[in-house]
């Protein structure tokens, strides 16, 4: 089995018409995953949907016949949300889920998001032998004439969406009464977002509803939320929440306008959780980004954080192998293991928007359980073809990390990381002292520069 070049930390993503996101290699990655998940006699099926991106009507019939040469069977839903896609490949008993999206990123990129029949995303071994497979694998794998799969539409996915994700909110509690600015980032969830909360009696504002191929998360959504913060200031709103371009990711602001991520969302839903004898383990799982003032307020409740690397999916591995149901990402993405397999930003802030009634209490009072201490991220930029693991390797660059460790023990945390999707190395400090953070960030990136240069 070779090692994994072509799948990136959240599948596969880049320009889009330019390698790998070129038709005729997507192409032989629908052929090389149709294969990988072929087993038995049964008619084979794989469900398709994406985002709003003009390149989706490029990369979707490429996919299409890839899957259809090897003599699987595709249902196209359209634009839906990342989290409906894995909701429906479980749904409906497919052999594989495929989601079309570069979620945060520009219009310029796309990328692939490949789901397993559980509706988790795949391990890293799987992709390593499925991008085997696409380099010597393809030979035998296309399908007899006969055997040739069909393609059809499911016109209805959004309204299967919608009522799963309204079946995770408490039956007991409705929304009306709240006036909401949703920022469906013209992307993926700009139908079914909206829809959700009115159904359940909200008063929503939407925004970010206007996709035209070129305009998802262009100045709006969870990447710019200045729109949906001066929405919820101007209306008068009692919560305002921005989305992603493939809604599996949420950030909120409260009523004055004051943002919250996804380190406050997961301090939130743990309470709950835990006053409910729900939290299973006692543990909330996040990355190595997460803030060190997340971990204090769990701790202040008995409760534990565990991190992982930086990915959904591998906080979605770990709660799986460890048997906790709770994980999530600073950045919004939050998976609750007994509504979703992967970060759903709809289900998250249904959460959010339950605790809020239930509670009686403003946003400002509700969502702001802890203060985080002061974090800074810098990146790095590569020059083309640089190595990312070669700089990190340099003496003189492993020499200030560890110098700089040493300074923050005890006080703060230092995470040095390469970007799994850009030619950047990510240099992320905390601590209690915010002049401290900046200077060692600082320092860190000016040796790594010159090292780079």
């Amino acid at each position: 089995m070779t090692g994994r070049k072509l799948f990136g930390t959240d599948g596969v993503r880049g320009l889009a018409n330019s390698e790998p996101m070129t038709a005729d290699t997507v192409l032989r990655l629908g052929m090389a995953a149709g294969k990988h998940f072929t087993h038995g006699n049964h008619r084979h099926t794989v469900v398709i949907g994406k985002d709003t991106r003009l390149s989706g009507y490029m990369l979707e019939p490429a996919l299409v016949a890839g899957f259809v040469s090897v003599g699987m069977d595709v249902i196209l839903v359209g634009p839906i949300p990342t989290p409906g896609i894995a909701m429906l490949t479980r749904a409906m008993r497919c052999d594989l889920g495929v989601m079309i999206s570069a979620s945060h990123n520009p219009y310029e990129d796309n990328g692939i998001k490949l789901f397993g029949p559980d509706g988790y995303k795949l391990s890293d071994a799987i992709e390593a032998e499925i991008e085997a497979l696409m380099s010597n694998g393809l030979a035998d794998a296309r399908a007899s004439a006969a055997e040739l799969g069909r393609a059809k539409r499911l016109e209805d996915a959004g309204g299967r969406y919608i009522e799963h994700a309204k079946t995770t909110f408490p039956r007991r509690l409705n929304l009306e009464g709240l006036k909401i600015v949703v920022d469906c980032a013209n992307g993926a969830a700009y139908k079914v977002a909206p829809t959700v909360f009115w159904e359940l009696g909200a008063e929503v504002i939407k925004t970010g509803v206007e996709p035209d191929g070129f305009n998802i998360n262009h100045d709006c959504g969870s990447l710019h939320p200045e729109r949906m913060r001066d929405l919820v200031i101007a209306n008068k709103a009692h919560l305002g929440l921005a989305l992603d371009g493939d809604a599996d990711r949420v950030l909120f602001c409260d009523e004055a306008g004051r943002m919250v991520d996804g380190d406050q969302v997961l301090a939130l839903i743990a309470g709950h959780l835990q006053k409910n004898n729900q939290l299973d383990g006692g543990t909330v799982v996040s990355t190595v980004m997460s803030n060190l003032g997340l971990e204090r307020h769990l701790q202040s409740k008995d409760l534990r954080l565990v991190r992982t690397k930086v990915g959904d999916r591998y906080v979605v591995e770990e709660m799986r192998a460890s048997g906790y149901n709770l994980g999530g990402e600073q950045s919004g993405h939050i998976i609750m293991g007994q509504h979703a397999t992967t970060g759903d930003g709809i289900v998250a802030a249904l959460q959010v928007l339950a605790a809020l009634v239930d509670g009686g209490k403003a946003a400002s009072e509700t969502l702001r359980l802890f203060e985080p201490v002061p974090q800074l991220l810098r990146n790095v930029k590569l020059a083309s073809g640089t190595s990312a693991d070669s700089i990190l390797e340099l003496k003189a660059v492993r020499q200030a990390i560890a110098d700089v460790e040493q300074r923050l023990t005890g006080r703060g945390r230092l995470v040095i990381r390469k970007s799994g999707t850009e030619p950047l190395i990510r240099i992320m400090a905390e601590g209690d002292d915010a002049k401290e953070v900046d200077t060692v960030v600082a320092e860190l990136a000016a040796v790594i520069t010159k090292a780079a240069a």
